[in-house]
């Protein structure tokens, strides 16, 4: 087999790649983290890179989806492209962007109650009237700390650990107790310092919190972009890649591994202390996110009747997944609902205590997966709508995510206005300026319910007639200009076609038609409704006007909205800084009912009525 030499600018990076791979395989093989949206499939044009030397014929979707001119200046799409000869690539902006990940969590007054106990004990010293074990004596000190001796476990390797310390340490030792386990013993009094670190890990971003046992109180908090999506943007990419790809899974766990490695070192470092001082964390994630973490083969989510390997809330040593914290650490994991409504959900619900709340509320996480739930402490439902990538941006022509360069909001005044996600050119559209243009377009009847474009000469509205630049053909069917090619960043227009409202249709329908059936489930009406907490990023960057406009959430809740920001995250601290909030997200885990919306009697019919847009 030939191998060819790959230079990536500007990281200038030098790898060998097999003929016939293609770059993004080689890039991921490489371990640069960019962008795949659609997992490699070649249909959303996003992986786009510039071929300055061996730049070969561009295959037929390339031609599809490139412009001539940008074929000419060598532009192919990365998932595309296959080295036969050596190549200089230069990786476009996108490897340098700062996402914009939303990393707030509501505080909640809890009393701290850690799964983890420091224990400092003074070792009776051995002699040769007793001739007890070290392992009895220490059992002996325990028990002075009000353990039941006759329940005291430890491992082979905390027992091999115990003469030399002990003596070392003259005998005064901490001992790390996980209930009635032995899983740690420290030399001198060590216990006065505890941390741990919450993790939410979304599809797109994860997010920790380094937080101390005992006071409760949140040190640091940081983020990066999840390192899966370079396999996919979505969880069904993702499920593709470990069905598809040799390896696939153990590669989506060391990534996600290796990221949740480098925060625990960002954190401890930005606080100043050291990753032995951890000694537990939590994570809350999506089932597929959780079974990708664990490891677990997540394909049975994928297909009916879509459940997971494991719902029940678990606790792993930190060894066995590669965790670095201290060798005594714990994972802590909040259990899944079903398939497609997971940990994070169990942890918003934590955190908005909808379990104990006498109020009909609502609560929804909107993103590539829609998590809706409903009820109060009597019953509550859930369900799962498959939105698909339109609100991040995947499948819209001029789509991106909330990262800087992104158009973030979009308002129709005197003249078409935008805001820019960091100033500067726009790159792109993320999803809450979708959602403000496709509501403005509505609201001046510039598209009908369908949610097709009406010709300029067939408006009624004179307030639309002021956007008539702004009416464009694309493809041969109606387009919306946002911005034109000569003031965007990469020289390319930004707009909604036609095909991007139907995206949107087909994402709103879902979450709509999801609050819709459980609604009909609960008996409830909107007027029974007293609030709608919206959790996640997406939820609490969007303009809860456009989302009513567009009926994506009922318009008599726009009143009613409340933004609760990284719901999931304020769930995932509470569970790790209480064991009974932990215990108590089992509980939610196992009385939330689980509405399968497929299976529901005229989903069908209920879905595409939801998918039109009110026009007045």
């Amino acid at each position: 087999m030939n191998y060819y030499k790959l230079l990536l600018k500007p990281q200038d990076v030098l790898v060998d790649v097999a003929e016939g791979r293609t770059l993004k395989e080689a890039m991921n093989d490489a371990g640069l983290v960019f962008d795949f949206p659609c997992g490699g499939r070649g249909t959303c044009g996003k992986c786009r890179v510039k071929i300055s030397k061996g730049v070969g014929t561009p295959v037929a979707k390339e031609q599809e989806l490139i412009p001539s001119k940008e074929l000419d200046a060598g532009v192919r799409l990365a998932c595309m492209t296959a080295v036969y000869n050596d190549l200089t690539v230069e990786l476009p902006d996108q490897t340098k962007l700062q996402h914009h990940i939303l990393i707030d969590s509501e505080k909640k007054d809890m009393q701290v109650d850690p799964h983890l106990k420091k224990v400092f004990v003074e070792v009776d010293k051995p002699s040769r009237e007793t001739h007890s074990s070290d392992w009895r004596r220490l059992k002996k000190s325990l028990v002075k700390q009000g353990y039941m001796g006759s329940e005291l476990e430890s491992s082979v390797a905390i027992l091999r650990q115990m003469p030399d310390l002990f003596r070392a340490a003259n005998y005064r030792i901490t001992a790390v107790m996980f209930e009635n386990v032995v899983a740690g013993l420290e030399a001198q009094d060590t216990s006065k310092s505890m941390l741990g670190m919450a993790f939410d890990i979304g599809t797109t971003t994860i997010v920790g919190y380094l937080l101390d046992l005992y006071s409760g109180a949140e040190l640091c908090v940081v983020s990066t972009l999840n390192p899966q999506t370079s396999f996919g943007a979505d969880v069904i990419s993702r499920l593709t890649f470990v069905g598809h790809e040799e390896k696939g899974l153990m590669k989506l766990q060391a990534a996600v591994v290796e990221a949740i490695n480098k925060l625990i070192a960002e954190a401890a470092e930005r606080a100043a202390v050291t990753r032995s001082q951890i000694y537990g964390i939590s994570i809350a994630a999506n089932t597929c996110m959780h079974h990708l973490f664990l490891g677990i083969n997540p394909q049975s989510i994928a297909v009916a009747p879509y459940v997971p390997a494991v719902s029940e809330p678990l606790v792993v040593d930190a060894l066995e997944l590669k965790i670095d914290i201290n060798q005594a650490g714990k994972v802590f994991v909040l259990p899944n609902i079903a398939g497609f409504v997971g940990a994070d959900t169990v942890a918003v619900l934590l955190a908005t205590e909808l379990d104990r709340s006498e109020d009909v509320k609502l609560v929804i996480d909107i993103g590539t997966n829609g998590e809706i739930a409903l009820g109060s402490r009597g019953k509550i439902v859930a369900c799962s709508a498959a939105a698909g990538p339109a609100f991040e941006g995947a499948q819209i022509s001029s789509g991106m995510r909330g990262a800087v360069g992104a158009i973030d909001h979009v308002y129709y005044r005197d003249k078409l206005e935008y805001t820019v996600i960091g100033g500067g050119k726009p790159l792109g559209i993320c999803g809450s300026a979708l959602l403000d243009t496709v509501a403005g377009l509505v609201e001046l009847g510039i598209i009908n319910k369908r949610g097709k474009f009406i010709a300029y000469e067939q408006l009624n509205d004179q307030a639309a007639k002021k956007y008539k630049e702004n009416l464009i053909q694309h493809e041969g069917q109606g387009a919306f200009l946002l911005a034109d090619a000569g003031i965007t960043g990469h020289g390319r227009p930004i707009m909604i076609t036609q095909k991007d409202i139907r995206e949107l249709q087909m994402a709103k329908g879902a979450i709509a038609a999801g609050i819709r059936i459980l609604m009909k489930t609960c008996g409830v009406e909107t007027e029974d409704i007293k609030e709608v907490l919206l959790a996640g990023a997406f939820g609490n960057y969007l303009n809860p006007h456009s989302a009513c406009a567009i009926g994506l959430i009922p318009e008599d809740l726009e009143s009613k909205i409340q933004m609760i920001g990284n719901a999931a995250g304020t769930g995932a601290k509470l569970a790790l800084l209480s064991l009974s909030q932990f215990r108590r997200a089992a509980d939610i885990a196992e009385t939330v009912d689980f509405v399968e919306l497929g299976s529901y009697p005229k989903f069908n019919s209920i879905f595409g009525e939801c998918t039109y847009f009110t026009v007045k």
